[in-house]
């Protein structure tokens, strides 16, 4: 008997948590899904890869001390 979407959707979740991989959900501004359409163009990078380089690199610039300083630029350059 053919699996239903739903159940392809759980066994793909369950896949997916087997490789020790976590789904994360959110919602995006608009000048966050501009910049993520521009990063899709740039680097070829799908959703997944963009979302883990992001919280890598966020992770860097707070141990680092930067956050403050990225987030300015982010304010002033209205990304």
């Amino acid at each position: 008997m053919p699996l239903t979407n739903a159940e392809k959707q759980k066994r793909y979740r369950e896949r997916k948590a087997n490789q020790g991989k976590k789904e994360v959900r959110g919602y995006l501004s608009e000048q966050a899904q501009d910049v993520l359409t521009e990063l899709r163009e740039q680097t070829g990078w799908d959703d997944s890869t963009i979302l883990s380089n992001a919280l890598r690199l966020t992770y860097a610039a707070q141990k680092c001390g930067q956050i403050k300083l990225l987030n300015n630029w982010l304010t002033k350059h209205q990304k």
